[in-house]
């Protein structure tokens, strides 16, 4: 196949790759955020990826990159260069995008926020309300005329889970899995219980009010590493899209040729 577009996702604890061939997304890939590795280091990664699945660095004709991580921006942008031969388009709000941004500041919308909400208004219309749960957990609200307002930030359920371990003298890491029940009976079920049923309880609080403002006809669409540990527990989640993040790069990417 020629003529493929990589996306890629870098995220505080995650490092997302999506290979397209056109609309469709042929391979993806999540690593492991490396703060240490150096540009050579993640070049040779990619090209090892390619390897292993037989994929022929040659056919990528552009490349797509939203970070949220500063300081290895630069640092994948340049193995790109060096080792994919194509200079990715870095996502910002004065891209062609299909919404427009009414944050107060719009350099400071994380650009994988961006990406969600391009996706979503492209897939599902608006109003919307993106919930991503990554790292952090963002609430991402898209008014009915598909203008980008703004919402809400959190820690995600990983951070909040490590914070206990780290910040407690006898409570265990855990799992990130739900427990057989909500009353857990033991402490690593209690904790189970509280990380994931109390992150769902604050997801269907969080869209009750979006909605009070939003609209009662506002979709409620979910992505992030860690939605398919909260969304099976949730009736208030319409649209779950693990890959809804790489789907809006390549729409933007589109919007931009």
């Amino acid at each position: 196949m020629k003529n493929k577009l990589l996306a890629i996702d870098l995220g505080n604890t995650t490092l997302t790759l999506g290979l397209f061939d056109n609309e469709k997304l042929h391979a993806h890939w999540r690593l492991a955020t490396d703060h240490n590795r150096l540009q050579d280091e993640y070049g040779i990664q990619f090209m090892e990826i390619f390897r292993n699945f037989q994929i022929d660095p040659a056919q990528i004709t552009g490349i797509i990159f939203s970070s949220v991580v500063p300081p290895l921006s630069e640092r994948i942008s340049q193995a790109c260069l060096k080792y994919l031969k194509q200079k990715p388009v870095c996502v910002h709000h004065k891209l062609k995008l299909n919404i427009q941004i009414l944050y107060d500041k719009p350099t400071s919308v994380g650009t994988d926020r961006i990406a969600d909400a391009v996706a979503a208004k492209t897939m599902f219309g608006s109003p919307l309300c993106v919930i991503d749960f990554g790292t952090a957990t963002t609430f991402n609200a898209i008014n009915k005329k598909g203008e980008y307002l703004g919402g809400a930030i959190l820690p995600g359920i990983g951070l909040s889970a490590r914070a206990l371990y780290e910040n407690t003298a006898k409570l265990p890491p855990v799992e990130l899995s739900a427990p057989p029940s909500v009353i857990g009976t033991n402490t690593v079920h209690a904790i189970q219980s509280g990380i994931i049923f109390g992150y769902v309880a604050l997801v269907e609080g969080m869209v009750q009010e979006f909605k009070q403002q939003l609209g009662k006809d506002t979709k409620i669409v979910a992505t992030g590493g860690h939605v398919l540990k909260i969304s099976p527990y949730t009736s208030s989640i319409d649209h779950v899209d693990p890959w809804l993040t790489l789907t809006g790069l390549r729409l933007i990417w589109e919007m931009n040729q």
